[in-house]
């Protein structure tokens, strides 16, 4: 099967940087959509940033300008660069892809999600 593993949170001051990596493995024959969504206690999930085969690339209007996302293809891997963080955007960070094995069918896959706390 798939798996996507996320790493690289953790607890940041205002105004500081993180990156977020997450690594999908296993039975992988082409990765098309990638993305990162996040969810404050509370509120319900959101798309933050999302990379779409081809190098095209969408952001929520909160983090535009400060959040970076890229993939690396080699690797199969996306990261997510954070910058200017804000104490709002404290959130558990999801990893999502889209994913075909060798059947050729897609199906998305999530990552176990990581903690990201920005402090005031």
């Amino acid at each position: 099967q798939v798996q996507l593993v996320e790493s690289g949170g953790g607890l940041v001051q205002a105004g500081g940087s993180l990156r977020l990596s997450c690594a999908a493995s296993g039975n992988i024959f082409s990765i098309n959509r990638m993305a990162w969504y996040r969810q404050a206690p509370g509120k319900q999930r959101e798309l933050v940033a999302v990379d779409i085969t081809g190098g095209r690339t969408n952001y929520a209007d909160s983090v535009k300008g400060r959040f970076t996302i890229s993939r690396d293809n080699a690797k199969n891997t996306v990261y997510l660069q954070m910058s200017s963080l804000k104490p709002e955007d404290t959130a558990v960070y999801y990893c999502n892809a889209e994913i075909s094995g060798y059947s050729r069918v897609y199906n998305a896959y999530w990552g176990q999600g990581t903690q990201v706390t920005v402090s005031s």
